[in-house]
C-alpha cells in the first residue's frame, strides 16, 4: 500500500503530485473515506448514498476517477459518473439530482504533474478542512477497516445538454448581440463546457487552446499569472476584439480581457456582476471576500442591495449564502457563487452575464470599467514569506491600532480613504496582502508599500 502525504489534504480540496504524493491507491482509500464522511454527514447508511463523480482533462484522471469510484462503491455507496465533465457540471449533477454529494477528480490550475479532488456533500456544499476533508484525512492515515462490504453500482450519466440548458435560464440569449470575443481554454474543460453554448449565442469567436489536453501543450491553465495571459491580451488587441474570456484548467473560473487589452481584476468583475444581479433580483443580499475593493460594497449598496463581507474560501461562500439567502457571492480570485445554481461557483455563468451585460449596454467593455478603475486604486494580492505569520498580524495590529479593524479572516484594517487585508496561507508560510486606496495610485502604492516594509522586516 502507497504513502500518502498528509500535505495533500488542503483547506478546499485534496491535491497533490501524481505518483509521489498522490497515487491510485490514495485514491481508492480517499473515496472510501469520502463515502464514510458523507455517510455521516447524510446521516444514512453508506450502501444507501448516490454519489456523483467527475473528472477533468488530466492525463491522470481516468486512472485516478476509476480509483476513486472504486473505492466509493468498495463501501456500498452507489455512483452516478458524469465522465469527462468541468468542475461546475459535477456540482450541477449534485444539486439537480438531490445526490448525497460527490466528487470531482481535478488538480484545477496547477501544474501538469499535478492531480487532486474536490469534494462536496449534500446540496453540493464543499467540504473544507474545517468540516469533512480532515475527517478524510484521518481515515485515510490509518482509520479504514482491512476489509470494506463493497456493494455499490456505477450508472453512467451524460448531464451536458441539461447543463447548458439550465444555464441559458440565467440570461436572455436574445439580448447578447454578436460581439467579437476572443476565448482561451488553456487546454482545460471549457471547451466542450461552454464552447457550445457561446456558439448558439452567435458571437464573432477565436478560440485558442480550446481542445482538453493534460500535457498543456501551450501554457498553464491558470490565468491569475501574467505569463499565461499574453496571448490572449495579444489576440484581443489585434483583432479590435470587444472582450477575451480564459478559464482555468477545470472552468469553474473565468477571467476577462477588455476591449483595450487591459486584464479585468476580480474585484471589479464582481461589481459588474452585482449590478447585473441586483437587475434581476433588486434589494438582494450579495457577498464578497475580505480581500475586495470597497467597489464591490459601494456598487451593492448605490443599487439598494445589502453588501455582506465574508471569508475567503468557496466552502464558507456557500454555507452562508443558503443560510441567509445571498443571490450572488464573489472572490476576488476569480471564483462566483450564483444562489439560483445551488449556490455554486461557475465559470460558465459569470461569462454569459457579461456578454448579456455589455450587449445590453451598447458601451465598451473599458468604458464599463472606468468608474471603478479612475476611482479605486487596488493592488492585487502581493504574497511574502515570514517566519511567524500570526506575529506579523499582531504587528500590524498593533501599527494600525487608531484605524477599525476586523478578524473576520486575518487582519482587515480600515481607514476613510485607504484600507488593507492581510491573510496567512493555509499550507506555507506566507503572508498575503491586498491594499486598497481611494486617494490616487500613488497613494496606493506608497501605502503598500509601508505595509510591505513591515510584514518583511
Amino acid at each position: 500500500m502507497s504513502a500518502v502525504s498528509p500535505d495533500v489534504f488542503k483547506a478546499y480540496d485534496i491535491r497533490g503530485r501524481y505518483g509521489d504524493e498522490l497515487s491510485a491507491d490514495a485514491a481508492w482509500r480517499i473515496g472510501r473515506a469520502f463515502a464514510l464522511v458523507i455517510a455521516a454527514l447524510a446521516d444514512k447508511p453508506a450502501g444507501e448514498l448516490r454519489l456523483g463523480l467527475g473528472r477533468d482533462m488530466r492525463l491522470t484522471a481516468p486512472e485516478m476517477a476509476a480509483a476513486y469510484s472504486e473505492g466509493i462503491r468498495a463501501e456500498g455507496a452507489n455512483v452516478l459518473d458524469a465522465g469527462l465533465v468541468g468542475t461546475e457540471m459535477l456540482y450541477y449533477l449534485v444539486g439537480s439530482r438531490d445526490l448525497d454529494g460527490g466528487l470531482m477528480c481535478t488538480a484545477s490550475h496547477n501544474p501538469k504533474a499535478y492531480t487532486g479532488a474536490k469534494l462536496v456533500g449534500p446540496g453540493a456544499l464543499a467540504l473544507s478542512g474545517d468540516a469533512g476533508i480532515g475527517d478524510v484525512r484521518d481515515l485515510v492515515m490509518g482509520g479504514l477497516e482491512q476489509d470494506p462490504p463493497g456493494g455499490g453500482a456505477t450508472e453512467r450519466v451524460d448531464i451536458y445538454g441539461e447543463f447548458r440548458e439550465a444555464a441559458l435560464q440565467l440570461i436572455d440569449p436574445g439580448a447578447v448581440r454578436p460581439l467579437k470575443v476572443v476565448v482561451d481554454g488553456g487546454n482545460g474543460m471549457a471547451g466542450p463546457m461552454v464552447g457550445p453554448l457561446l456558439e448558439r449565442l452567435g458571437l464573432d469567436l477565436e478560440e485558442a487552446y480550446w481542445q482538453p489536453d493534460g500535457e498543456f501543450p501551450d501554457h498553464e491553465p491558470n490565468p491569475l499569472l501574467p505569463e499565461n495571459r499574453e496571448f490572449i491580451i495579444g489576440e484581443v488587441v489585434r483583432r479590435g476584439a470587444d472582450l477575451g474570456i480564459a478559464w482555468d484548467g477545470d472552468a469553474d473560473r473565468c477571467f476577462f480581457i477588455d476591449d483595450t487589452g487591459a486584464f479585468v481584476d476580480g474585484d471589479f468583475t464582481c461589481a459588474l456582476l452585482s449590478e447585473s444581479m441586483l437587475q434581476r433580483h433588486p434589494g438582494a443580499t450579495i457577498l464578497y471576500d475580505v480581500r475586495a475593493s470597497r467597489a464591490v460594497a459601494d456598487t451593492v449598496g448605490r443599487l439598494g442591495g445589502t453588501a455582506l463581507v465574508n471569508r475567503v474560501g468557496h466552502a464558507f461562500f456557500k454555507t452562508r449564502m443558503r443560510n441567509e439567502g445571498g443571490v450572488f457571492g464573489g472572490e476576488v480570485s476569480g471564483h462566483y457563487y450564483f444562489r439560483d445554481f445551488y449556490c455554486a461557483d461557475s465559470g460558465t455563468i459569470p461569462a454569459l452575464l457579461i456578454l448579456e451585460q455589455l450587449s445590453r449596454s451598447g458601451a465598451r467593455m473599458s468604458e464599463l470599467l472606468e468608474p471603478f478603475r479612475g476611482r479605486y486604486f487596488i493592488s492585487g494580492e502581493i504574497n511574502s514569506e515570514v517566519d511567524n505569520p500570526g506575529a506579523k498580524i499582531e504587528e500590524l495590529a498593533e501599527r494600525y491600532a487608531d484605524a477599525r479593524q476586523s478578524r473576520l479572516d486575518g487582519i482587515s484594517i480600515d481607514y476613510d480613504d485607504w484600507h488593507f487585508n492581510v491573510r496567512a496561507s493555509n499550507t506555507e508560510p506566507l503572508l498575503r496582502l491586498c491594499l486598497e486606496s481611494l486617494r490616487s495610485r500613488e497613494h496606493m502604492e506608497r501605502q503598500r508599500d509601508e505595509v510591505l516594509a513591515l510584514i518583511r522586516a
